[in-house]
């Protein structure tokens, strides 16, 4: 069975007078496939019964990174320095997350993913974490110097967090391209892995159900730099295959 794995799309711009593009980066669709699953873009539709009818023949949800979260969804003012955000990316996503999550559905979030996951189940953001948290490393130095592939800091684990088993280790080495971090956490979520600095870099659901969120960027990780990030896409194929199997 290869499970059909829906991938938040992002709308980009070429230049300023084409219109926007429905995708997003390779490195999704690549870790998706060589876990063994089929996957398939997800435009941002807005309108959400047509986006209900495509969620529901989907085995799994990836929310993928992107822009900022509005942070009118966590009852905030925009920060000075909140970046672009993206309504209708906002709109789908969230909406996404709840569905899976209700559902029981695999979903993983990755960079502006993870933040969506915990917005949606009622959690916040900081909004721009070198102003917000004075102290805290570059979050954003893998951006800076132009490398996905970098393994710019650790990521410490809980050892009992699924994250940490299935990775086998409690510390890994993981890329830094965000200026927003989790802030309160959403509920029916824990919290299991933290930058040096105590920034939170990844979460899970209190449950069965294979709910994952990583700040940063596995995907552009696991097929060089550091392999070990493959099981986490294995193991969210694997999760999918479990429920078709009624394991």
């Amino acid at each position: 069975m290869q499970p059909l794995i829906g991938i938040s799309g992002g709308l980009v711009s070429n230049n300023d007078w084409s219109p926007p593009i429905v995708g997003h980066r390779r490195g999704y669709v690549d870790a998706v496939t060589q876990a063994g699953g089929i996957p398939v873009i997800l435009p941002p539709l807005t309108d959400l019964s047509a986006l209900h009818a495509l969620y529901e023949r989907l085995d799994g949800v990836l929310l993928a990174g992107g822009d900022d979260v509005d942070p009118a969804y966590y009852g905030e003012a925009p920060h000075p320095l909140l970046g672009r955000v993206t309504p209708e990316r906002d709109t789908a996503e969230l909406q996404l997350a709840r569905w899976a999550v209700t559902d029981g559905k695999p979903v993983l979030g990755i960079c502006r993913g993870m933040q969506v996951l915990n917005v949606a189940l009622g959690g916040s953001l900081w909004q721009d974490i070198q102003v917000q948290l004075p102290g805290t490393l570059d979050h954003l130095v893998s951006a800076k110097h132009h490398r996905w592939d970098a393994l710019d800091h650790t990521l410490k684990l809980t050892p009992d967090s699924q994250l940490a088993q299935l990775l086998g280790t409690t510390e890994i080495g993981l890329n830094s391209l965000h200026h927003q971090a989790v802030k309160e956490i959403g509920a029916g979520l824990r919290v299991v892995g933290r930058a040096p600095d105590g920034v939170i870099e990844a979460v899970e659901g209190i449950g069965a159900a294979f709910v994952n969120g990583v700040q940063g960027h596995p995907e552009q990780l696991w097929q060089a730099v550091e392999p070990r990030w493959r099981a986490l896409f294995g193991a969210f194929v694997a999760a999918m295959r479990d429920i078709a199997s009624g394991v």
